[in-house]
């Protein structure tokens, strides 16, 4: 690796403030699983969440130290809702036959929702396929060490501003509400996709640039007096407000996306991109103002950037292009 490589991952130390990176094949000419998790080790990344059970990328995690979320892709999850044995199946041959893959979370469905047209044909399935997944989880003795979850995506308020007010919509509310009262009863968390680029561009009247890449100097101070430095606390602190006007109070949030793209789109830069990744790393070190002091545990999207992806914005979240090139320096000064 060039020397510019080599001090370029000198300075990416990813190991405070609970920040995961999440990797996505959807590429053309990534490296081998067992470079990935070398090029995870070597920048102290300490946690990776994958989309699915891909046994080269498990085979390369065995040993590795590095937490794993492990993700139910979304046409799997009828299968698993489908019967019991289905899912000691799944978890036998996904989790049971890695016994040294440190395993954290399971993400049964992504952006699954009623309301949300591209999924919404999953959604009978994700609570069956958690409980029978939880079951599963629970039979290996396993209960405490991985919980089970779903990763949902922002669009899933109606309310979102001020915070305070952010309230899940009525078409998802009663399935939202079944998955809350899942955690609460296992005491697993929410994983939320959180992405302040999506809110700025698609209302960039209403919200600065600067507010959405953690640099404005006042922020905003909201109608309770509440003052929010950036959008990143903004957004889940709606979420965390959503939660709790739903009974679950109790139930921690971990933010399972978020990033900034370099190219391809409105505000897309290079700069734009390691602005607020990098002080998405110092900013989730302290908590919001609705929870002061209490870190966030945050995956970074993307490792890599992933060329079968569409729009163009979509190829260009990555931290590194697919030659493992870090494609910006991130900063902790």
């Amino acid at each position: 690796m060039a020397l510019v490589g080599l001090l370029i991952l000198a300075i990416l130390d990813f190991t405070v403030a609970q920040i995961g990176v999440c990797y996505g094949r959807l590429g053309n000419g990534l490296p081998p699983p067992p470079e990935v998790v070398t090029l995870y080790n070597q920048n102290n990344i300490q946690r990776m969440r994958i989309y699915d059970p891909d046994q080269p990328t498990l085979e390369a995690l065995r040993g590795s130290n590095i937490d794993v979320m492990l993700g139910v892709p979304n046409p799997d999850l009828q299968n698993l809702a489908a019967s019991q044995d289905n899912a000691n199946t799944w978890v036998q041959n996904n989790v049971r036959n890695y016994a040294n893959v440190r395993f954290r979370y399971i993400a049964v469905g992504n952006e699954v929702r009623p309301a949300k047209p591209e999924t919404s044909q999953y959604a009978p399935f994700v609570l069956p396929a958690m409980r029978n997944v939880q079951t599963a989880i629970s039979a290996a003795g396993l209960g405490d060490q991985i919980k089970v979850s779903t990763s949902l995506d922002f669009g899933v308020l109606s309310t979102s501003y001020p915070p305070s007010d952010g309230v899940f919509n009525s078409q998802d509310q009663s399935y939202i509400d079944q998955i809350i009262q899942f955690l609460v009863n296992n005491k697993a968390t929410l994983l939320v996709n959180i992405y302040p680029y999506f809110s700025r561009i698609g209302s960039p009247q209403d919200i600065s640039l600067e507010y959405a890449l953690f640099t404005s100097s006042s922020g905003i101070v909201t109608p309770d007096g509440t003052q929010y430095q950036n959008l990143f606390y903004a957004m889940v602190d709606a979420m965390y407000a959503a939660l709790e006007k739903a009974s679950g109070s109790s139930v921690e949030i971990v933010v399972s996306e978020s990033g900034w793209p370099s190219a391809g789109g409105q505000d897309t830069s290079i700069d734009n991109a390691r602005t607020y990744n990098t002080n998405l790393v110092q900013r989730v070190k302290a908590g919001t103002p609705k929870r002061p002091g209490r870190a966030i545990e945050t995956y970074i999207f993307a490792m890599f950037d992933e060329d079968q992806k569409s729009p163009d914005y979509e190829k260009n979240f990555g931290l590194f292009r697919p030659n493992k090139e870090a494609k910006y320096p991130i900063s902790f000064n």
